[in-house]
Parts: C-alpha cells; structure tokens; sequence
C-alpha cells in the first residue's frame, strides 16, 4: 500500500534534524513507479523530496543513486551547468529506509518536445558531464571500463540476441560488422551518467536545469549518454546536440554517434532478452516487431551507417583475439 505524502512528511522530519516543513505534496504518479514519493516545502520556501522505495530493485537503484550524488562534490558541481540534487538524510520505515534530497527544480521534457534551443543546452550539458576528470569517479570505486570492456559488452548482448533466433540476419551483420570496425572503439573513455533518458533531464525556458539518476555514474563510453536521443523524431534537432557536444568537447571522438546508434538499436535486443528472461510472450513479441521496424528502418538510411568506412575491418576470429589480448593488458 502507497504511503500518504502526510506520511512521508513525518518520516522526513526524522530524517533530517532542523527540517521545519509548512507544505507537503504527493509527487510524481503512483502508477507502475518504484517510489512512494513527496515534495515538501520548508518554511523558508525551500523544496525537498522524500522516496522510499516499494521494491528491492528500488532499494537497490537508490543505495547506489546515494553513492554517486555523495561521489559528485561541491567542486565537480561548479563545473556542470546545471543542478545536481543532494543527498540530505534518511530514516529507517518497514526494512528499508526513506531518503531525503534536495529539490531539482525544472520540468520533464518528452523527445518530441526538444527543440533546436533546448538541444543546444542539451548537447553542451553531456559534454560538461564527460569533461570532468575521471578521478573522482575511480576514487569512490565506482566502475572504470576501459574501450575493451565496452566492446565486450556489445558483443555479449550480439551473441545472446544471435542465440535466440528472432533478430533478422541484415541486423547481425550490421552490428558485427560495427562490432569488428577497430575504428569505432578507438575513444577515451569519460565520466558518464549511463543511464540517460528524457525522464533524466529537467529543463525551463530551453535551458536544461537538472539532471536526475546517477545510479550508474562511471567511466565509460561517452556514446552511452546519447543512446536515449536516437529515438527523436526530428534529426536536425539530434543534429544540433552533436554539434553543440562537440563545440564544448572537442573532435577527438569522430564515431561517437555510431556507437551510440548501435547502443540504442542494442536496447531492443536487450528488449527482447528481458522478454524471454520473464517470459513474457507480449514483450517477446513487441521486441520481434520492434527488430522487424529497424530492419527497414536501417535499410533506408544509407546515410548513416555504424561503421567507419575508410578504415579495414578485422575478422571475427581477430575480433576475439583483440578481446583476449586487452583483457589481459587491463
């Protein structure tokens, strides 16, 4: 049963000594959400908000939100031009606990709603986030994958998606033929949130104002972070956020947006190995249906392919050798 936010008022006043609340609010939706959730409001007009998870999956989320916020200090803050929420307290209710953080004020933005200002500040947001240096990512012993770990990655959830059946032959070849392009792994990796989506990003006036869910911060590929755009419908807006990336970022990285596209058509493998793991013929079917749209989809768009096509590609035999040998470097 949801808590009321009366309720979790009361828990945040245990939580955090001093707290001095005049308002309190149900927050969010309680439908198919993680969290009982509130916002409250302190007499000095200042805002919270208090979760308490309903599920060990959500327990765990938020345990590991708590590390990265915690990770992420005052000085990494001035260096991102936008807000980070902060953790504030907790208190224990019913085996798990509620946690309190500071309020991140801004709106939730779909895809369809960024416009070519707001993917201006947008692109120029994740580029802040993989400028910062990777020491205190490493220092909080938070996860650091090299290029190689990476591409093992990719190539697992290939090989699992392969092993089903149902994922049509164009788009194998297509993702092993990225798979084996030694030019696509060729980055640094960077500090990213790994977990960005449009829920994430908190905007006003077509500047973004926030970003949410840092469960997963660590070094990684900076494509990760771009992966959730791919899906927009208008491409010159997608456009635009690469520009402004780059601008900010720099050119080193030329195939970032191949290996995010190949992320992002990887999600709807990894749609369909969820379906099978619960098996859920409705989500099997969805995810088959969502393989057939991409097959057509990538055969029309010659224009943007994964690979990079100057440069040789290696063997599959090579491309595990090439595994087998950084593997054993790191």
């Amino acid at each position: 049963m949801a808590r009321s936010h009366l309720t979790l008022a009361a828990l945040a006043t245990s939580a955090v000594d001093g707290l001095d609340l005049v308002q309190t609010s149900e927050f969010g939706s309680r439908r198919d959400n993680e969290f009982d959730s509130a916002l409250l409001t302190g007499r000095d007009g200042r805002h919270w908000i208090i979760r308490v998870p309903r599920s060990e999956a959500a327990e765990a989320e938020q345990s590991a939100d708590i590390v990265a916020l915690r990770a992420i200090s005052a000085g990494i803050r001035t260096r991102l031009p936008f807000a980070v929420s902060t953790y504030v307290g907790q208190a224990p209710v019913s085996g798990t606990r509620a946690v309190v953080y500071e309020f991140v004020y801004g709106a939730k933005t779909s895809l369809r709603e960024i416009d070519h200002e707001l993917a201006d500040s947008l692109g120029t947001a994740i580029a802040a986030i993989h400028n910062l240096p990777t020491s205190f990512v490493s220092d909080a012993g938070l996860p650091v994958l090299a290029q190689v770990e990476s591409l093992r990655s990719v190539v697992s959830v290939m090989d699992r998606a392969a092993a089903t059946g149902s994922v049509p032959s164009p788009l194998l070849s297509r993702w092993e033929a990225a798979a084996e392009d030694t030019k696509l792994w060729q980055f640094q990796p960077s500090v990213i949130n790994n977990t960005l989506s449009a829920d994430s990003v908190l905007t006003a006036e077509g500047s973004v104002t926030g970003i949410l869910g840092w469960q997963e911060l660590r070094v990684g590929d900076p494509a990760r972070d771009f992966a959730w755009l791919l899906g927009g419908p208008d491409e010159s807006v997608v456009d635009a956020v690469f520009d402004a990336y780059a601008k900010h970022r720099g050119s080193a990285d030329r195939q970032v947006r191949q290996r995010a596209t190949l992320y992002s058509e990887l999600e709807v493998a990894k749609w369909l190995l969820h379906g099978l793991d619960v098996r859920s013929t409705e989500i099997v079917d969805d995810a088959v249906s969502m393989l057939d749209g991409l097959v057509d989809d990538v055969r029309n768009d010659v224009m943007n392919p994964l690979g990079a096509q100057t440069m040789p590609t290696m063997a599959v035999d090579e491309v595990e050798a090439f595994l087998d040998r950084n593997e054993r470097a790191v």
